[in-house]
């Protein structure tokens, strides 16, 4: 046998991406890889090598999230709870939800980023709550992760015939629900749009918004599930209800999900982390998480 530390730390941030995958929530996420690892670290002397490390590890992570998902209710972002407002003076509304959170780039493998990063999109993740846990964890290990059925058979305790069984299933879901997943834009121009972005915001310039926003945006933000579609209807509800004075909010550039994202303070105060979705024609969506705890977990200060 090996060093336990030496055979299973490789795997620390793919554990991580695919529980969160599994639960949309960073902080269950660590918490169950934190589970994992103990486990592994119980049973690490009597591990044969009947499987690959990373397979036993999985196995152990992927049973860990079916209990914890057995226990919790379901995550979602506001525009999972009903369709668009159409009025931009509509007071948000707020939601008794568990709300999917976003993760924080540094947390994850940068080659997983690259390769990977539909997989982790916000939108995604959202959709991927709709199907049961073990539907979820099939269809996350065969066709987001790409092992052989026979890797996930083992991970999941069942036969191979089970699991092509289970993805057929997932995959029908799924096609039921596509998740919104936008095609971006090169690091340069997306830079570009996020300074735009910044600099409307901060200086709360509407006119200097709606030149940076698509003309079917969306805007939603937790912890309310009224949110907006349509720069018609987004742009006034940000005007009128959101951007304030200039100097109102303060935003620091950061990533998420493999998105771009900001840091959000209000009155030099953390409130959350916005994703942006970005494409050749503008902001598609903002996805707003109005959660100050968040503002930590990606490494900035609570004011500024």
């Amino acid at each position: 046998m090996g060093d336990f530390a030496t055979d299973t730390e490789p795997y620390r941030r793919e554990l991580l991406a695919h529980c969160y995958r599994m639960l949309g929530s960073v902080d269950d996420a660590e918490d169950v890889v934190q589970e994992t690892y103990l486990r592994a670290w119980r049973s690490y002397e009597a591990f044969q090598g009947r499987s690959s490390v990373r397979t036993w590890l999985h196995r152990i992570a992927t049973n860990a999230c079916l209990s914890a998902l057995s226990h919790r209710s379901r995550r979602f972002l506001p525009s999972g709870l009903g369709g668009p407002s159409d009025d931009p003076m509509t007071p948000p509304m707020p939601a008794d939800s568990q709300w999917v959170q976003p993760v924080p780039d540094s947390m994850l493998d940068p080659a997983a980023i690259v390769t990977a990063r539909d997989s982790l999109r916000i939108a995604l993740i959202a959709t991927l709550q709709e199907l049961p846990g073990r539907q979820r964890a099939v269809f996350l290990l065969r066709d987001v992760l790409a092992w052989p059925a026979s890797d996930v058979a083992q991970v999941m305790g069942s036969s191979t015939a089970a699991v092509k069984s289970t993805l057929q299933r997932a995959r029908a879901r799924l096609a039921q629900v596509p998740p919104d997943v936008e095609q971006t834009v090169e690091p340069g121009e997306l830079s570009a749009v996020l300074a735009h972005y910044i600099a409307a915001v901060e200086e709360a310039d509407g006119a200097a918004l709606e030149q940076v926003l698509r003309v079917d945006a969306s805007v939603e933000a937790t912890p309310w599930r009224t949110w907006f579609s349509g720069r018609a209807t987004c742009l006034p509800y940000l005007v009128r209800q959101v951007l304030g004075s200039p100097g109102t909010w303060r935003l620091l550039p950061t990533g998420a999900n493999g998105q771009p994202a900001v840091v959000a303070y209000h009155r030099g105060q953390a409130y959350g982390v916005l994703l942006l979705t970005v494409t050749s024609a503008g902001i598609a969506r903002i996805n707003a998480f109005g959660d100050p705890g968040l503002v930590k977990r990606f490494g900035f200060p609570a004011s500024v």
